[in-house]
């Protein structure tokens, strides 16, 4: 599901996990920092919030995921600076409903969807799209790595709940 309007964007991918497990990978915010594009290499900074860099200008970038299990649902604050977030996208996660009725599913969907700020111009809007359209297929590889590693060697736990 694909949908490019002026205002907002939605972009989705189907990952071979739990939803919990996608949740839990969606809400880290050092995992963010390895698909991501505009916050790349996060490091925690304190009170739930990572700083990265963007891939393209090199410029820090900070953000604060919060999850919101009841709804599957992680909210992304993003902004230049710590005191300066705006919560303008979301990753969705959708348990897929299992072959045999009933079964737990270990498989979802993940729906990024961003909102256009009022002070992006058309350039970075479309970078923005563009990005999100590469990202979920980074979180879908990312996901597939970590399902076949031991436990040992995956990143857990979420910065925020």
């Amino acid at each position: 599901m694909d949908h490019l309007s002026p205002q907002s964007h939605c972009v989705s991918v189907l990952c071979n996990v739990p939803a919990r497990q996608a949740l839990d990978f969606l809400a880290n915010g050092l995992e963010l920092g390895r698909w991501a594009l505009g916050c790349w290499d996060t490091v925690p900074v304190g009170d739930g919030m990572v700083r990265g860099r963007s891939l393209f200008d090199g410029q820090s970038s900070y953000v604060r995921p919060v999850a919101d299990r009841a709804r599957q649902l992680v909210t992304y604050h993003v902004g230049g600076a710590p005191h300066a977030l705006s919560p303008r996208i979301q990753a969705f996660v959708e348990p897929v409903e299992p072959v045999e009725a009933g079964g737990p599913s270990a498989t979802c969907r993940i729906v990024l969807h961003a909102e256009r700020g009022p002070d992006m111009d058309d350039a970075r809007w479309l970078r923005l799209v563009r990005c999100h359209e590469v990202e979920v297929l980074l979180i879908q590889s990312g996901l597939a790595l970590q399902a076949t590693q031991p436990i040992s060697e995956t990143t857990t736990g979420d910065m925020r709940s």
